[in-house]
């Protein structure tokens, strides 16, 4: 079993509104990103992550390469990869910095992005789970390699299911209607809803929509209100994308 002590780490994150405590670590000539709930509700995620991870691989989806047991609940420990998360949001505040410069990177580069982004939702949604919480602070992009990758997604549940609650966790940015009304379905029709939201996001800056008039088009059905005028999934939303890559 690994030895990862909090008093070894090179870089705490400790002002999470999730209630987790992470830090990075180097143990046996590797660095690690370790993850630990502080709070009842960090530890219901950390259980969820635990269950969507041991289903769903995928190139793109950072995975805990073990989870032990600790006194709060599981310990998560992943592989640590070099990159800025787009959106570093914490108890005092989010910082988009890393968003800003993202945006103004060539449009082949994001568009590439984007596409990473979706096809993880291809495994996920194959898996039969349904992304909740997912945002900018889920994007962890390496501007050297110019590579995407998935962090995260603690909060990703089996569905459909149906919300017992007044409203999901995530940022109201990405959020579909359907997750503030207790009793809505949350499917797959909620998860291209926050993909679209993603693909507004990453192809805008400051200076306007960089992508095309079909890219925009697809973004928009996606993020329609009512569940049944959007992609009926996430297969569909991707196929459409696919398509106006090439238009």
């Amino acid at each position: 079993m690994l030895d990862l002590p909090l008093s070894s780490a090179f870089v705490v994150f400790d002002a999470q509104d999730s209630g987790c405590l992470s830090y990075g670590v180097e143990a046996v000539g590797r660095r690690w990103f370790v993850k630990r709930a502080t709070t009842p509700e960090a530890r219901l995620s950390l259980v969820r992550a635990g269950r969507l991870h041991a289903v769903v691989a995928h190139p793109a989806i950072v995975s805990p390469e073990q989870i032990l047991d600790g006194p709060d609940g599981p310990v998560l420990v992943y592989p640590w990869h070099d990159g800025n998360v787009l959106n570093r949001a914490t108890k005092h505040g989010s910082d988009r910095t890393a968003l800003a410069r993202f945006q103004q990177l060539p449009v082949p580069d994001v568009e590439a992005a984007i596409d990473t982004i979706l096809d993880a939702h291809l495994a996920v949604t194959a898996a039969g789970f349904v992304a909740v919480d997912l945002y900018d602070g889920c994007f962890l992009y390496d501007f050297v390699a110019r590579r995407m990758r998935l962090v995260d997604l603690d909060e990703y549940r089996p569905g459909p299911f149906v919300l017992d609650a007044d409203r999901l966790p995530g940022s109201r940015r990405y959020m579909a209607p359907e997750e503030f009304v207790r009793g809505a379905i949350i499917d797959q029709r909620s998860t291209a809803y926050t993909l679209g939201r993603a693909i507004g996001h990453l192809l805008s800056s400051p200076e306007g929509w960089r992508g095309s008039t079909s890219q925009r088009d697809v973004a928009a059905r996606a993020t329609q209100r009512q569940p049944a005028d959007r992609y009926p999934d996430v297969a569909a939303l991707i196929s459409d994308w696919r398509s106006a890559l090439t238009a």
